[in-house]
């Protein structure tokens, strides 16, 4: 999966205050409040990095927030966790992704998760981590990441990964 290409007026920007978070609506209550309410506080303490979709306007269509965060060893499943220290391991994550409720089922939220998932990688360059971690707010989104061979981790039904090879093979595709 390579950095999936907008049509020519969309552009994806780092969260500003410029952009109209208050008309966003990807049908999830707790997405919405994220965006609406936390996230640019979140960014200006460098916790998260949020990154919008915008078209002419600045009516966000979708967004990401990426995290960089630590899970213990014994969390990751064997195959993976049998090579590495008996420690807190670093991993990218994939804190939050939505898309406007009118422009679902159009690619969007793939298109969203191609970039997350290239800013993920070129990230690694400088900083190291094993995988990319997400949670999932629902069934369906679980549904969605599953398509692209994200994997539950053991114990975590609703967390999911991808190991950090994964990522770089898709990146090489």
């Amino acid at each position: 999966m390579s950095r999936a290409s907008l049509p020519g007026e969309w552009r994806i920007e780092l969260l500003a205050k410029s952009h109209n978070r208050q008309q966003f609506d990807c049908g999830n209550t707790s997405v919405n409040d994220w965006l609406k309410k936390s996230a640019l506080q979140s960014q200006s303490k460098r916790l998260t990095s949020t990154k919008v979709l915008i078209g002419t306007t600045s009516r966000i269509f979708g967004f990401y927030t990426l995290a960089m965060a630590q899970v213990d060893f014994a969390d990751l499943p064997s195959t993976i966790a049998k090579s590495l220290p008996r420690r807190q391991l670093p991993v990218a994550v994939i804190a939050w992704l939505g898309v406007d409720i009118a422009f679902q089922s159009h690619g969007v939220g793939k298109r969203l998760l191609a970039n997350a998932l290239k800013d993920c990688f070129e990230a690694s360059e400088v900083f190291a981590f094993v995988a990319v971690v997400l949670d999932c707010v629902d069934s369906n989104a679980k549904m969605f990441y599953q398509r692209f061979d994200f994997a539950e981790l053991p114990g975590y039904p609703m967390r999911l990964y991808l190991t950090y090879r994964q990522l770089q093979q898709m990146m090489q595709a």
